[in-house]
C-alpha cells in the first residue's frame, strides 16, 4: 500500500498497518510530515511544529498502547507538553517564547496510547471565538474552501484532520469548540461529559466546568477507542464522570436500542437559523427514523431562557480575566491592553467588573439550567437531535473584530454557539456528525445531545448512521 493511502486511512486501520508491518513507525511519520509541509502553506493549521521530536520518537520502533507511532497533532489551548511552545492563540505569550515545563495528564494519556504528536495547532487566542484567525498566527482556512473559516477554536486541529495531515487530533470545547469546527471540516467532534478527561495536573477544570479536552476525528472507532485510552480519574481532580458499564470501544459493536429522539429544527427563543442547517438536521432526523427510532419534534424548554448566554458570557469573561492575570505573573510582567486583541481585552475587562457574588449567582444559574434540561431527559427522551451550527462555515474575515468594534466578532458568531453553549453549561456530552454538505460544498454537522456520563449511547447512534450514510471517502481535494 501506498504511504499515501496508509495516511488517508483512519488511526486505528493505520496503527493495523503498523502491527503487521506494512509501514514502519519512521516512514509513516515522514509521511505525515511531507502532507503536512506540502499543505500546509494553504491551511495554515499547525503553527508549531515538532518534526525532529516526533521523528526521534519514531526511530524507536516500539508500538506502544492500541494506537502504537500513529501521528497525531496537539491543540495550542491545553494539552500542555513538556518544552513544547504554548501560546493559547496569543501574541503575548508567543513573544515571551514561553515553553511548558510538564506534560497535562491528558498529553500522557494520548502518549501511552501511542500517538506520536508533530506540533501543536492553530486556535484563536484564548480559545474565544468560533473561527480560528487570531492576531498572532494568521486564519486557519476551510480545507473544503480556503475563502471559508475552519470553525473555532479547534480550528487548526480540525483542519488539519480533513485534510489529511494526522488521521485523528487534540481538541477541546468550552462553548462548541470540539463540535462546531468539526461541522465546519466534516468531521466527528465529540464532547464529552464534564468531567471524563482530566484537566490534570495544572487545574482542576477550566471555565468553571464548561470546557472539555478530547479529539477530532474521522471515524467512531477512532473516537470510542481514545475515549477508552483517555478517560477516567487523575489524583486530585476534583469530580470524575461516571465510569462506562462497558468499554466505549465495546458499546459501539452493538446497536442501539430503540430510542427516543427529540428533534430541534429552530434556534433557542425562535432565532432565525440558515436553511441549509435546517434540512441538514432534518436529514439525520429522516435517518434516524429510518433506522428504527422513534423521532418526534421536542426540546427541553429551558432553552429557550434568553438569561443563558448572558450568563455563560458573564462566566467566561470572568475566566478570561483570570487567565491574562495569571500569564502576567507566569511571564514576569502584567498582561496590557496592547498585548491582546480588541475582543479579548473587553471581555477581560468585563470580567474585572463583575464582583463575586454576581459569579457565584452565574454559576449557581449554571447549575440550576443542567438540572432544568435534564427534566426533558428525565421525562422519557433518549437523545437530542439539532443543528450544531445555525450557519454554513463563514468567510475569513466576516468574525473578525476591530479596536472600533471589538464585540463586532462575537456578536458575528452567535448563530455558531446557539446549540453548542447550553451543554457545556450543563456538562451533558454532544456529538455532531458529517451527515450533510450544502449546495456550495461545505460540510454542516448535525448534533446529538445525551443525558450525563451517556457517551455510549451517542457513539452508538454514530456508529448506526456511519453504517448508513459513510463519510470517510470525502475528502477535500488539496492536490
Amino acid at each position: 500500500m501506498k504511504l499515501d493511502d496508509v495516511l488517508d486511512l483512519d488511526a486505528t486501520a493505520q496503527a493495523e498497518c503498523l502491527r503487521r508491518g506494512d509501514v514502519a513507525p519512521i516512514e509513516l511519520v515522514d509521511a505525515s510530515i511531507a502532507r503536512i509541509e506540502r499543505l500546509n502553506g494553504s491551511l495554515n493549521a499547525v503553527i508549531a511544529p515538532a518534526f525532529e521530536r516526533a521523528r526521534a520518537q519514531a526511530r524507536d520502533g516500539k508500538l506502544r498502547g492500541p494506537f502504537g507511532a500513529v501521528p497525531f497533532l496537539m491543540k495550542d489551548l491545553g494539552g500542555q507538553e513538556a518544552g513544547a511552545p504554548y501560546c493559547g492563540g496569543m501574541r503575548f505569550l508567543r513573544d515571551a517564547g514561553w515553553t511548558e515545563k510538564a506534560d497535562s495528564y491528558l498529553t500522557q494519556r494520548f502518549r501511552a496510547a501511542g500517538m506520536v504528536s508533530l506540533g501543536r495547532t492553530n486556535t484563536p487566542e484564548l480559545g474565544l471565538m468560533a473561527t480560528t484567525e487570531p492576531e498572532a498566527f494568521g486564519p486557519t482556512r476551510n480545507p473544503w474552501n480556503l475563502d471559508h473559516g475552519a470553525g473555532g477554536s479547534s480550528g487548526g486541529a480540525a483542519a488539519a484532520v480533513a485534510a489529511r495531515f494526522v488521521p485523528v487530533a487534540h481538541a477541546s470545547d468550552g462553548g462548541g469548540s470540539i463540535r462546531i469546527p468539526a461541522s465546519s471540516c466534516g468531521l466527528i467532534g465529540l464532547k464529552p461529559t464534564r468531567g471524563r478527561n482530566s484537566f490534570g495536573p495544572g487545574l482542576g477544570e477550566r471555565w468553571n466546568g464548561f470546557s472539555a479536552e478530547f479529539v477530532v476525528s474521522r471515524s467512531v472507532r477512532d473516537t470510542a477507542r481514545l475515549l477508552d485510552a483517555t478517560s477516567g480519574p487523575m489524583p486530585g481532580d476534583p469530580y470524575f464522570a461516571p465510569p462506562p458499564v462497558v468499554p466505549f470501544a465495546t458499546a459501539i459493536a452493538h446497536k442501539p436500542p430503540r430510542l427516543r429522539v427529540g428533534v430541534m429544527t429552530a434556534g433557542p427563543r425562535g432565532d432565525a437559523i440558515d436553511g441549509e442547517c435546517c434540512a441538514a438536521v432534518r436529514h439525520a432526523a429522516q435517518l434516524i427514523a429510518g433506522a428504527g427510532h422513534t423521532v418526534e419534534e421536542s426540546y427541553p424548554s429551558a432553552l429557550d431562557d434568553g438569561e443563558n448566554p448572558a450568563a455563560y458570557v458573564d462566566i467566561v469573561a470572568a475566566n478570561t480575566a483570570r487567565a491574562l492575570t495569571t500569564w502576567g505573573k507566569l511571564v514576569g510582567r502584567p498582561v496590557g491592553e496592547p498585548d491582546v486583541e480588541p475582543l479579548t481585552w473587553r471581555i477581560a475587562e468585563h470580567g474585572r467588573s463583575l464582583s463575586a457574588p454576581a459569579l457565584l449567582a452565574r454559576i449557581e444559574y449554571a447549575h440550576r439550567l443542567g438540572r432544568r434540561l435534564a427534566e426533558w431527559w428525565d421525562s422519557g427522551f433518549d437523545l437530542l437531535l439539532t443543528p450544531t451550527v445555525g450557519a454554513p462555515p463563514p468567510p475569513i474575515g466576516h468574525l473578525s473584530s476591530t479596536p472600533d468594534e471589538p464585540f463586532r466578532g462575537i456578536l458575528r458568531a452567535a448563530p455558531y454557539g446557539m446549540f453548542t453553549l447550553p451543554f457545556n453549561m450543563s456538562g451533558q456530552p454532544a456529538i455532531s456528525l458529517p451527515l450533510y454538505w450544502t449546495r456550495d460544498g461545505l460540510p454542516i454537522g448535525a448534533q446529538f445531545v445525551a443525558a450525563y456520563g451517556r457517551e455510549d449511547l451517542l457513539l452508538q447512534v454514530a456508529a448506526e448512521l456511519e453504517g448508513i450514510q459513510p463519510w470517510a471517502d470525502r475528502n477535500p481535494q488539496l492536490g
